[in-house]
């Protein structure tokens, strides 16, 4: 009877993958779990400390090789510059995680100044990204955007960020069917509130508050970790998920699933009204 190898390769050996705003929060988690799964990364930022530590910590696990890029995505020459690099490095592009984004956002407030550099990190320099990179693509690449529940629901004081993850959501759908015909995949993994630099400076440093808040927007009861995320965009990029494309995989500890009464019965809100 065959049984299965203790040593069986990891899901992404061999394969190289550039890894947008990776220099800290959840795209350094992102670059963590694919470099733990035997894909050598490209890490991108213009955090060059950050991103050089970051390097010789995936070396020094063994697991990978390693790259920093010192990119601006809005400048289409430092995006060439990156992918030329990764090729002289690595010999090959598999895959790439569009996670670079800006958290600019004044709601109906905002500035057009500030419309246009949120789109352009969010969405417009995404989908240049993508474009460069299908170049030097082949049959079994996969693209992975990050969304977000933000791109999904109305929230007060927010216009920037919730628009731009929304229309990432439908640029995933346009681009796989437009490179499906080439054999590569693209996939949407969309978050809700995770362990990152953000939630860290709103909850002044605390996971333990953190998670308190989080629980009553997420069923599961606490805010992710970014390696829950990477888990899930690893999983996308790997022969596991071959016949999937086009799709939104949602990483939100069941955010998505509650609507406005937040999975609570008319009876408790009542109750709660009644009792003040």
């Amino acid at each position: 009877m065959n049984t299965p190898s203790s040593h069986t390769a990891p899901a992404l050996q061999g394969k190289t993958a550039i890894v947008t705003g990776s220099t800290q929060g959840l795209g350094a988690d992102i670059v963590r779990v694919l470099a733990s799964q035997g894909a050598n990364v490209v890490i991108l930022g213009r955090n060059t400390a950050n991103g050089n530590a970051l390097v010789a910590e995936i070396h020094a696990t063994g697991a990978a090789g390693a790259l920093y890029c010192e990119t601006d995505i809005q400048q289409d020459d430092q995006i060439d510059a990156c992918i030329a690099a990764t090729l002289e490095r690595f010999g090959r592009l598999d895959i790439l995680v569009n996670n670079a984004c800006s958290y600019d956002d004044n709601g109906v407030d905002s500035s057009r100044e500030q419309w246009h550099r949120t789109l352009g990190v969010n969405l417009v320099s995404a989908a240049i990204f993508a474009q460069k990179a299908l170049a030097h693509m082949e049959g079994g690449a996969v693209i992975v955007n990050m969304g977000s529940t933000g791109g999904k629901f109305g929230a007060a004081g927010r216009a920037l960020y919730p628009a731009s993850k929304a229309a990432m959501l439908q640029f995933t759908k346009n681009l796989a069917v437009s490179v499906a015909p080439r054999g590569i995949r693209v996939l949407a993994v969309s978050p809700a509130w995770t362990w990152s630099p953000s939630v860290e400076q709103l909850s002044h440093g605390s996971r333990r508050d953190a998670d308190q808040v989080g629980a009553q927007f997420h069923p599961l009861g606490r805010v992710g970790d970014g390696k829950e995320i990477g888990n899930v965009v690893a999983f996308a990029a790997s022969e596991a998920a071959s016949w999937m494309t086009g799709v939104d995989i949602p990483v939100d500890g069941g955010f998505s699933v509650l609507g406005p009464d937040q999975g609570i019965s008319p009876r408790v809100w009542f109750q709660r009204a009644l009792d003040k």
